[in-house]
């Protein structure tokens, strides 16, 4: 019987992973990979897509078209049984609940952002870690400029004018690169807006930028950056924001209508409820890269902690959460779960850095290499280079190469695209006979009926019998998330045509903390009809 290797994750981690498994066991295991998108995310180029020095498709590649010979699900994870050797997913427009079978389990679901710590950051701070962060920050920037040519009121203008990106880090100095590069080449569509009155201001908690770097390299993208108007502050932290204003640990507060934050890595949420040895959020594994106290369960990328030798006494004892790292992680992991199926030793992951590139924008860059420290075009363009060898994928080299050569010989656009978003609040139109929801699919929604009928049936957890119930306009269903319920109990159709409006579960839970007297009428009515001991719903 066939191996079943099945990879969670499709960014550098498990895109790797997969790509390297199938070189080396070809046929002799069955790989399948599970992703959020369709396709694989090239991060170290977002500060350029939000900047539109390249197109956003040219930051991304379809993983159907760079790992043909493996199979793709798109899907979200939800949990792990380990007795079972099975991954429960939510996948298609209904997130069915779907088991799915391994022999080899690889955890690679990288990292997210949590910004909840300052109070204001969650609710007004943009964040560099997706795709359509990307693209909302440069449609974002493009419209602040439109405000600021045409308002009349000056703190409005100053407002609309004044950027603040949180984190020295190689994001933040990458993202404050570009999007003052889009800014300074956008100026001469805007007449009324003046160079002068543009304040693009970097905070760093620490007393430097680019803590993996040499303070020497460090020190020349602030002199670079000083000398392209933007404004560093050092050892100044944020102590909250509103949407309009951002106050600095020093008491600073600055008038703005644009908080980056490229801070706050956290670890995926998800990984919290898999029953597998964790620190902090992240997964413990061993020097192989396999998860502690497991037997054919691994773990790489920004989702776990990888000791790099027997005794770790600092942070330089553990893999850094680069790219540069996933990508030998994913080689040296491949490997071992190939010298697992031949009963071979495993060998330890081992890897020294190679050096690291930042871009500084407007043609400007740092770089150390081997030890050898460059800085200005040539390390820009090294940095330039060694991304396009890097990017997977022909097509995609060739289309990021031609953006880079047409956005030098042209102007920076300044068309602006919005990402489109799924109203949090919606109506929806169902047939007689359509299933809304059914038993075991994931809850996230709260539904109201506007006008029709719905049927709801499950199991009476009282009898064990089967039993339904009639819903009329003005009638309401779904509200067990209150309860932080996740899974239906009962399935929901449509008896007649019926048109409901539908309540995300984040706005449903919006209202619920904003509105004690909306909250209490639902804890009531679910004490009352039972809903809360997992009745039918």
């Amino acid at each position: 019987m066939t191996t079943k290797v099945l990879i969670l994750g499709g960014g550098f981690s498990g895109f790797f992973t997969a790509r390297h498994l199938k070189k080396l066991l070809k046929n002799k295991v069955s790989i399948e990979l599970i992703n959020r998108e369709n396709y694989f995310v090239f991060q170290p180029l977002l500060p350029e897509v939000a900047g539109g020095s390249i197109s956003a498709q040219n930051a991304v590649s379809p993983l159907r078209f760079l790992i043909r010979d493996i199979k793709i699900r798109k899907a979200e994870v939800e949990s792990i049984d380990k007795e079972a050797q099975t991954v429960t997913i939510f996948q298609g427009v209904q997130r069915r609940p779907t088991h799915l079978a391994y022999d080899h389990l690889v955890i690679a679901l990288g990292s997210d952002s949590d910004l909840s710590r300052t109070p204001g950051l969650q609710e007004h701070a943009l964040t560099m870690k997706t795709l359509d962060d990307a693209r909302r920050l440069r449609a974002h920037v493009i419209e602040r400029l439109e405000h600021a040519d045409i308002t009349q009121l000056p703190e409005v203008k100053e407002g609309a004018l004044t950027f603040t990106i949180i984190g020295g880090g190689f994001s933040g100095i990458e993202t404050v690169g570009e999007i003052k590069d889009l800014i300074d080449r956008s100026l001469k569509y805007y007449p009324n807006i003046k160079a002068s009155e543009i304040r693009v201001v970097l905070l760093e908690f620490a007393e430097r930028v680019l803590n993996e770097m040499p303070a020497s390299l460090a020190s020349y993208a602030v002199e670079k950056l000083n000398k392209r108007g933007v404004e560093l502050q050092l050892g100044v932290g944020v102590s909250e924001c509103t949407g309009t204003q951002l106050v600095t640990t020093e008491g600073e507060v600055i008038n703005t209508r644009t908080i980056i934050a490229t801070i706050g890595n956290s670890p995926s949420p998800v990984i919290k409820k898999f029953p597998v040895p964790q620190e902090q959020g992240r997964i413990l594994v061993d020097r192989n890269l396999k998860v502690q106290e497991t037997n054919n369960i691994w773990s790489i990328g920004d989702c776990a902690i990888i000791p790099l030798n027997e005794e770790q006494k600092s942070r330089e004892d553990f893999a850094p959460p680069t790219a540069q790292f996933a990508v030998r992680e994913a080689k040296s992991l491949a490997q071992n779960i190939k010298a697992e199926l031949e009963n071979k030793p495993l060998k330890p992951f081992q890897y020294n850095s190679k050096g690291a590139l930042a871009s500084l924008g407007a043609g400007r860059g740092v770089a150390e290499i081997f030890g050898i420290k460059l800085t200005g075009r040539l390390a820009w363009l090294i940095w330039r280079a060694y991304y396009i060898l890097f990017l997977p994928g022909i097509p995609t080299k060739i289309s990021v190469l031609w953006n880079w050569v047409m956005d030098s010989m042209s102007p920076r656009s300044v068309v602006q695209l919005y990402s489109e978003k799924t109203p949090e609040a919606r109506y929806i139109h169902y047939r007689a006979g359509d299933r809304i929801y059914e038993t075991g699919s994931k809850s996230d929604g709260f539904y109201t009926i506007i006008s029709g009928k719905i049927k709801i049936t499950g199991i009476d957890s009282g009898t064990g019998k089967e039993k339904s119930r009639i819903l009329m306009p003005g009638d309401h269903f779904g509200e067990r998330l209150l309860i932080g319920a996740t899974r239906r109990v009962a399935t929901a159709v449509a008896e007649e045509d019926t048109k409901v409006l539908v309540f995300s579960q984040q706005e449903f839970l919006k209202f619920a903390e904003g509105l004690p007297f909306f909250k209490k009428y639902f804890e009531d009515h679910m004490r009352a009809s039972g809903l809360d001991k997992d009745k039918v719903v």
